[in-house]
């Protein structure tokens, strides 16, 4: 049978059906055609809205911008790359320093406009004036994989959302106003390589789920809040740029990557020695430690290092005596050793190689006469005064360390001096270094705040950190010389008394000031390292209301290094005790009801300090009113408060502490009202201040309380009965029944009934405007009733 007649007749019908398909696949072609059209125009339409909401920036202001923009040649402001017709890149940046958007700007409709572009995969929106918290719905961006925000103006939280975005690679939110601790979920971005967050407000440890990140290849966290140890980065093997300058970090030297290229510490709160192993990092090009309080000595071979290119090791107290022979990286474009313990010649090598290169070493003790060295010997007592002690044969007894140490240097020569410190040095950091915290000013103290864990209230931080400090010196190490000669060899007639937290001595410094010094002995085997974080404590304790620190000593042990003794300096302040001045004192000399209020103020804002003006706050502080001294002006500073180094040294010593308030029974530990401890015992001398009669115990708390409390509910004359003669006169009665009330309501028997420090001062502060309203209008009238002058009842901030 022939099968050619149907062959033909399946020709025949393919070529009918091919005849009656073609409209149909020229249609398909057009719709597809136009839709492509429509897409194009409906992301011409997002864009345009989007320059909208940017308020019309000059760079997109043209038209031709919209009529292709997949074929929109792009400039340095701005760049629309497409894929198969889709926006996938938009590139949008502002000029530098870019104002905020007007307050119409709202950043929820702009995301909610900007998602209408669903293909982004990398969105760059720089120096725009963007502001408010960033929206979560920018996760609708389920493609992103580069996201840049840098130079805006968004705060809050990082949004939550953002860990749903698993393909993000790239999150650069530089220079913007972010807060709140860094995110534990960042860990579950898996491809995240670059993670950059300088320059924001963000407050808190860094989670150790970082150290997951294993594509992470840059990390930036300058210029923050951040505290605490730095989590172990040595698992992230792909790391190569690590930059955390201007925070808190410390104080161990963090454990990295040996694939390093860039390493910024700077201006943090290291204090360890550098690991050997950095001598191992050849792919180090950058390495900046400065500012922080390093010790131990300097590695010579990081000069060699076959990539080097900046080194910047000044600001610390590195020891260590240099040689001219040692050698360097030809390629080395800058060097800074400046402000270090460094001894000997420096490198020739640094000199030599490179005319270009920048070399800077002034402030150690080389022997150089060149860029402003410090004579040998402050060296060597710098480093005495951290516990670098040339080591004796047999400890005999507890001797003065560093007066012995002069007559060694005097017996043995300057080059043994300097060996047996280099060698000792060494030998101590193998195990654990000791550190000290070097002298900073008191702004650096202000706004390093510790820098610091976040404040409930940064307004309150704000204020005190202004207004503490006026006029003191910044904080130092003394060394024992200075000590001695201060107080004639600690003579008796410097002598002010022995507490229970030792000595005290009046001294007088080479400049003429006066200080008061403290002497706590130390038992047991203890290394300066083991007091350090209570001396970086004390040099935050400098304030208008506090006595405050300017310094400390260590004595140590010959043999082992152990310290002693240690000496705290503090502001001398001559005038005289609160109590002194109200119920001790010579009517003449008594306080007025004014010159009481306005101490009572500066009591609270010292209190108030000591809670929230540094990090940790220091609560349960047993204050009596003869803890508060009054200086030349009659400005009210506590000179007692509850430092862990006091309560050791006593432990040491075996005797049990207690650092409840003075008549409370409270632990020294934070709990959940502890710092309604304080409260109280403010009360109790508030008491004191109203009556101006010694209140010397509990019973006597508890009828004056009640006294107080029927005075309240009674009339003016039975409350004026209460007061002290001296000031019944001159009180207004609203002022009087203000400090009445606060007083009763310090002494409250349960501390969650008691108010906050906050809330005392908000109270005194109104007693005080009343006074003052009142004693104004008084003297420009000839009659002197107190009557309550016409004034709100509550303060406005």
């Amino acid at each position: 049978m022939s099968l050619a007649p149907a062959a033909d007749s399946a020709e025949t019908a393919m070529a009918k059906l091919s005849l009656c398909s073609m409209p149909l696949v020229l249609a398909i072609i057009l719709l597809s055609a136009t839709h492509s059209e429509q897409h194009q125009s409906s992301q011409a339409q997002t864009l345009l809205r989007i320059v909208r909401f940017l308020n019309f920036p000059t760079v997109l202001n043209s038209r031709n911008t919209y009529k292709d923009l997949c074929n929109f040649e792009a400039n340095s402001s701005l760049a629309v790359i497409c894929y198969e017709g889709n926006i996938t890149q938009l590139h949008i940046i502002g000029e530098k320093d870019a104002p905020l958007l007007p307050r119409n700007f709202s950043i929820d409709s702009f995301i909610t406009t900007l998602v209408k572009l669903p293909s982004l995969k990398v969105l760059t929106l720089v120096s725009l004036g963007l502001w408010g918290p960033l929206p979560g719905k920018i996760i609708r961006l389920s493609s992103l994989e580069i996201l840049n925000l840098t130079s805006n103006f968004l705060y809050g939280a990082i949004p939550l959302e953002l860990s749903s975005l698993t393909t993000l690679q790239t999150l650069i939110l530089d220079d913007n106003m972010f807060s709140g601790p860094l995110p534990d979920w960042l860990s579950s971005l898996p491809v995240l390589a670059v993670l950059s967050l300088k320059k924001n407000l963000f407050n808190s440890s860094l989670p150790n789920s970082l150290s997951d990140l294993e594509n992470l290849r840059v990390l930036g966290l300058s210029h923050n809040h951040f505290y605490g140890e730095v989590p172990d980065f040595s698992r992230l093997t792909n790391l190569q740029v690590l930059e955390l300058e201007n925070n808190a970090f410390g104080p161990q030297f963090p454990k990295l990557g040996k694939k390093l290229v860039t390493l910024v510490l700077s201006k943090n709160k290291f204090r360890s020695a550098i690991p050997a192993e950095i001598s191992s990092y050849y792919q180090l090009e950058w390495l900046d430690v400065s500012s922080n309080m390093f010790v131990g000595p300097f590695p010579p071979s990081l000069l060699s290092l076959p990539s080097m290119t900046y080194l910047n090791f000044s600001g610390n107290k590195f020891t260590g005596m240099l040689f001219e022979n040692m050698s360097c990286n030809a390629e080395l474009k800058a060097v800074d050793l400046s402000s270090n313990l460094l001894t000997g010649s420096l490198p020739k090598c640094l000199l030599s190689d490179s005319k270009d290169r920048v070399v800077l070493y002034a402030r150690n003790c080389l022997d150089s006469r060149n860029q402003n060295q410090h004579p040998f010997p402050f060296c060597r007592n710098e480093a005495l005064a951290v516990g670098i002690i040339p080591e004796g044969s047999k400890r005999k007894q507890a001797s003065k360390a560093a007066l012995a140490l002069g007559v060694i240097g005097a017996i043995s020569g300057g080059v043994v001096l300097v060996g047996l410190i280099y060698f000792i040095h060494r030998r101590m950091n193998t195990n654990k270094t000791m550190k000290k915290s070097p002298p900073r000013s008191i702004t650096e103290n202000a706004s390093s705040g510790y820098t610091s864990k976040l404040l409930s209230d940064a307004r309150y931080l704000s204020q005190t950190m202004k207004m503490g400090a006026l006029g003191l010196p910044g904080y130092r190490t003394f060394s024992f010389e200075e000590l001695e000669e201060a107080t004639q060899n600690f003579d008796t007639c410097t002598f002010m008394g022995e507490g229970s937290h030792g000595q005290m001595y009046r001294g007088q410094l080479k400049d003429g000031s006066f200080v008061a010094i403290r002497c706590l002995k130390i038992k047991g085997s203890h290394s300066t390292q083991n007091f350090m974080p209570h001396i970086e404590l004390i040099m935050k304790l400098r304030h208008r209301h506090l006595v405050s620190a300017l310094g400390h000593c260590f004595e140590c042990y010959l043999d082992d290094a152990s310290v002693s003794r240690i000496f705290l300096v503090f502001e001398y302040v001559p005038n005289g005790t609160l109590r002194s001045w109200i119920s001790e004192g010579h009517p003449r000399r008594s306080l007025t009801w004014t010159q009481r209020i306005a101490a009572a103020i500066g009591i609270g804002k010292g209190i108030q300090f000591l809670h929230t003006g540094i990090i940790p706050g220091i609560y349960s502080n047993n204050l009596k009113i003869t803890d508060i001294l009054l200086d030349q002006n009659l400005v009210a500073k506590i000179s007692s408060y509850n430092l862990p180094i006091l309560e050791e040294s006593m432990e040491q010593g075996g005797q049990g502490v207690s650092s409840g308030g003075s008549l409370t029974s409270s632990g020294g530990s934070r709990m959940k009202h502890d710092d309604r401890t304080d409260v109280h015992n403010f009360g109790v001398i508030l008491l004191e201040m109203i009556k101006g009669r010694p209140v010397k115990s509990e019973t006597q708390v508890e009828v004056l309380e009640d006294q107080l409390q029927v005075a309240l509910t009674a009339d003016e004359a039975a409350r004026r009965s209460m007061v002290d003669p001296l000031v019944r006169q001159t009180c207004l009665d609203q002022s009087l029944k203000t400090l009445m009330e606060i007083c009763v309501r310090c002494l409250c028997k349960d501390p969650a009934d008691r108010p906050s420090i906050e809330d005392v001062l908000w109270n005194l502060q109104y007693a005080e405007q009343v006074q003052d309203a009142w004693q104004g209008g008084e003297s420009q009238s000839s009659e002197g009733s107190p009557v309550s002058p016409s004034i709100p009842s509550r303060l406005t901030y």
